[in-house]
């Protein structure tokens, strides 16, 4: 249980999480909205520190942070797209929104309400993670994914391998029309000549 200076902590956190998690559909620019999730994603991680799960902390910053809000920013920016014109529509699936959010809401109260329905737990439980005075999780966690489930972490690693081949190879299809392409072949037997273009330019008579 967090107490004194860190459960201080834990609050600030949380409010700043819970109030870029609202900007986040609330911002009209989806570049805002972007840099909001990269806010949510922070706070979220240092609640993870807090509570000693630096593994998590440090995924989430690497992967959420790093890769998939950062990519998606690049996305929403390159990308010429009428968000007034999505917008539009959107009053037509607000009744479907408002059963997911009860639904939602819902499942909420029933997780922060689950003292009432506490099964018990085992005796033979075993901790979820060692002694931090004695060895971090995440040291335990690398143990045991590159000794016990090595196999199954290199395969994961292959399929995201082929999945990112797959995607460069639909990306640059030869049926794609205006797509630039490298020939080492003409670039190594191109001549001077057609490298460059002198040109005599009369006197003020230049651009």
């Amino acid at each position: 249980m967090i107490t004194g200076l860190g459960a201080a902590f834990f609050y600030l956190f949380a409010f700043i999480a819970i109030a870029s998690a609202f900007m986040v559909i609330a911002a009209r620019n989806p570049v805002h909205s972007v840099l909001y999730l990269i806010l949510t994603f922070f706070n979220a991680a240092a609640l993870f520190l807090l509570t000693g799960a630096e593994f998590l902390s440090m995924i989430l910053l690497v992967v959420y942070v790093g890769a998939v809000a950062v990519l998606f920013l690049f996305v929403v920016m390159m990308l010429d797209v009428d968000f007034a014109s999505m917008k539009r529509g959107a009053l037509e699936y607000a009744p479907i929104g408002a059963i997911v959010g009860v639904i939602l809401a819902a499942e909420l109260v029933l997780v922060l309400a689950g003292s009432a329905f506490d099964l018990g737990q085992p005796a033979t439980t075993a901790l979820p993670t060692p002694d931090p005075a004695v060895r971090h999780n995440t040291a335990a966690l690398g143990d045991i994914l590159y000794t016990d489930y090595i196999f199954f972490f290199q395969i994961a690693g292959l399929v995201l391998l082929v999945a990112m081949i797959g995607a460069i190879v639909l990306t640059l299809r030869p049926s794609r029309p205006h797509v630039k392409r490298q020939s080492i072949v003409a670039q190594v037997g191109r001549k001077p000549s057609e490298a460059i273009e002198v040109v005599d330019v009369e006197t003020g008579k230049g651009l």
